[in-house]
């Protein structure tokens, strides 16, 4: 699937991954392959996604919304740490 992170002042992340987690309003949530859409509701915590090239990358976000659609993730982060 596709990962965009993003910003108010820039593009943070952009490419395949094979699973992301996000830190959500009600608990943590993975997101993989073919996964139904959904909008959700993300607080501060860590965002996780590997892709099948590399290991494990971690993000600390302060907030913000996840959007998954048509094997496309759209991650509007308020901001990183």
């Amino acid at each position: 699937m596709y990962l965009e992170i993003l910003t108010p002042e820039k593009k943070i992340f952009e490419g395949d991954v094979t699973i992301a987690t996000f830190p959500g309003e009600n608990g943590s949530f993975q997101v993989m392959d073919n996964h139904a859409p959904l909008i959700g509701l993300l607080k501060e915590g860590v965002v996780e996604y590997k892709s099948s090239k590399t290991a494990s990358e971690n993000l600390v976000i302060t907030g913000g919304v996840v959007e998954v659609l048509k094997n496309k993730v759209i991650l509007l982060a308020d901001g990183v740490k």
